[in-house]
Formats: structure tokens, C-alpha cells, sequence
């Protein structure tokens, strides 16, 4: 006999699993340090240059304001998930926005995300991948 839907069962979980986690604090890359329209993107794409690694790459042109502006790209065809792709999208944002105190040369900046495996990284070495990309683009 079916129960009346305003009966509610307790139902049993599993215990959970405590896993240990570098946690960091979430909040956004400041409105300052971003892209606003599409028009920068252009320029960066248009007159920028390119470094490359396994996972991203850093495309990167010198720019006139007082700061640096950084944006990341995730395709679909990388991540079908839009999910996923801002899931990468606030790692990245993350790593530079711990990153951004200790490169402070005007430009702009564009990440370009073109491997899914950024997605399970561990986040250390996501950081280091992007200073690493950050200190060649001031050498160059």
C-alpha cells in the first residue's frame, strides 16, 4: 500500500569521510583586476604574445592603466559542463588573485585553459603553473 506523501522517512547515510583540504579563502579576483568587455579580449588576442604549458597558456600584451587585468578562457570543447567550467574558471581566478602582490608590471593577461585535467590539479601546483607563466611573461 503506497504511504501518504506527508509521511517522511529518516533515511540512513553513510558516514563521512574527513579528508583533510588546503583551504583558501573564496573570494573573487577585485572588479579592478578583470576584463569588462570583449573589446580588451580582442586586443589581447590581437597584439599579445603567447607562452605555452601543458595545461594553459598565458597570452599577455602590455596595457596603458596603472594595473593589470587578467581573464580566463575555459572552451566548451575543453569542459562540456558549464559546471566545470567555472569551476576552473574560480581556481584560476583564485591562484592569481594570491599571485597578483608580487607582479604588479601593467598588462594584460588571458589564461587560456585548453586541457581538462586543470580540473583535478592539486591546487599548489595550479599556483606554481601560473606564477611560473607570470614571471616568463615579465622576462620576455
Amino acid at each position: 500500500m503506497p504511504q501518504p506523501h506527508n509521511i517522511r522517512r529518516r533515511l540512513r547515510t553513510p558516514k563521512k569521510k574527513l579528508t583533510t583540504q588546503i583551504c583558501y579563502n573564496n573570494t573573487m579576483l577585485s572588479q579592478n583586476y578583470r576584463f569588462h568587455s570583449r573589446g580588451g579580449v580582442r586586443y589581447v588576442y590581437q597584439k599579445g604574445k603567447t607562452i605555452r604549458t601543458p595545461v594553459l597558456s598565458l597570452v599577455y600584451a602590455p596595457n596603458n592603466r596603472d594595473r593589470q587585468r587578467f581573464g580566463v578562457v575555459v572552451s566548451k570543447k575543453v569542459l562540456k559542463s558549464a559546471v566545470g567550467r567555472n569551476r576552473v574558471r574560480r581556481r584560476v581566478y583564485e591562484a592569481i588573485r594570491l599571485e597578483l602582490p608580487y607582479f604588479t608590471t601593467p598588462q594584460d593577461c588571458l589564461f587560456v585553459v585548453f586541457n581538462k585535467t586543470i580540473l583535478n590539479m592539486p591546487f599548489l601546483e595550479l599556483r606554481r603553473t601560473i606564477h611560473e607563466l607570470l614571471e616568463r611573461s615579465l622576462i620576455q
